[in-house]
């Protein structure tokens, strides 16, 4: 059956989202169609508006989400209707080399870098007065129904509260994981995290749970730094109190800079200052914001020949659809909070004020 929903779609860029009656297919073999319970807004999302992430239009949006299953294609059989789920935006194949590399997560199957916006057989889910809708990283959430393929999809814990667990589809696991799988963060460590959205703010959580005894929090946002203070970090600094570099400030801090910097921005300025900052020969640097469209980064190569390294972490280097649900249950033993995290729960349909909220720092 077709079913008919409210859904969120963007037309064009750098316009205002607009909410449409959408029709939206049944599964297909192996897919799974979804009722969205609760999703949550990520400036990934904002970068497909602005350009920043170049996607076809039009297209529904959302990556972070949870929801129920409403009904399964053929051949699924590991999720059945009832199930509370989260969508997956990097899939697990179980069979690419990503998937099969124990160090790997970026599944061959995601729509990340090939921006298609359709499902794997090359077809979309939606259409809206006549016309087909794009699909986003192969989730789409802002919408109340969608279809997404059978290895993007967790089946998780039936208690778990899908308002607050939404945010494990993307931006706690991201931030939490680039900490604690791609940095490997050592108790007694220091680390500087530049920036402190959600994603930031989940960099210092999993700092903190890996027992770094240091954790310098950068934002030119001061409203920020309470909240910073309340998961972790135990200093909080503001580039423009300065006027030398950044990178110096925190190599002066340190003493000879921090074992793990983590860039949680999308700004190759602040890309270059987080990989200054960190010790000249074993520190580690982590790339976790999206890196913006058409711009290139030039920086001194002997910050790197003395043997620092620069990494980049695509959801916090977790295997998807294994991590997910042990994430959640992790969340149930209460391992870590996600309260915090949440500053607004508004209705759908106020999508675009969730929007100038992410847009104005609250």
């Amino acid at each position: 059956q077709v079913i008919k929903c409210k859904a969120a779609v963007l037309w064009e860029a750098n316009k205002p989202f607009s909410t449409e009656e959408v029709e939206v297919a049944p599964p297909k073999e192996h897919e799974v169609r979804i009722k969205i319970m609760a999703t949550g807004i990520c400036r990934s999302d904002d970068h497909v508006i602005t350009g920043a992430l170049v996607m076809p239009f039009p297209i529904i949006l959302g990556h972070e989400a949870a929801g129920i299953v409403e009904s399964v294609g053929q051949r699924v059989t590991s999720i059945k209707p009832g199930d509370k789920v989260i969508p997956l935006f990097v899939p697990q194949c179980g069979e690419c080399r990503s998937c099969l590399n124990t160090k790997g997560n970026l599944c061959s199957k995601t729509d990340l870098g090939t921006s298609a916006g359709l499902m794997p057989d090359g077809t979309t889910r939606f259409t809206c007065k006549g016309k087909a809708i794009y699909h986003f990283l192969g989730t789409s959430t802002f919408t109340e129904y969608t279809v997404v393929h059978e290895s993007a999809v967790a089946k998780i814990d039936s208690a778990a509260p899908l308002e607050k667990v939404c945010l494990i589809g993307c931006g706690f696991s991201t931030g939490y994981g680039a900490a604690l799988q791609t940095a490997k963060v050592e108790p007694g460590s220091t680390c500087a995290v530049f920036g402190l959205g959600g994603v930031g703010l989940s960099v210092i959580i999993g700092c903190k749970v890996a027992g770094a005894s240091r954790i310098i929090a950068v934002d030119i946002n001061s409203d920020k730094f309470a909240k910073a203070k309340e998961l972790g970090a135990t200093d909080c600094i503001n580039p423009t109190d300065f006027n030398k570099p950044i990178h110096e400030v925190l190599t002066e801090m340190t003493g000879q800079g921090v074992d793990y910097s983590f860039e949680v921005i999308g700004r190759t300025d602040t890309m270059t200052a987080a990989l200054a900052c960190c010790q000249y020969n074993y520190g580690v640097s982590v790339v976790v914001g999206v890196p913006p469209a058409a711009q290139k980064i030039t920086f001194d190569p002997m910050l790197l020949f003395t043997g620092r390294s620069w990494k980049g972490s695509i959801f916090g280097g977790w295997k998807s659809k294994d991590a997910v649900p042990k994430l959640v249950a992790d969340y149930m033993k209460k391992k870590f909070v996600l309260d915090p995290l949440i500053t607004h729960t508004l209705p759908w349909t106020k999508i675009n004020e969730g929007f100038d909220l992410l847009r104005t720092g609250k």
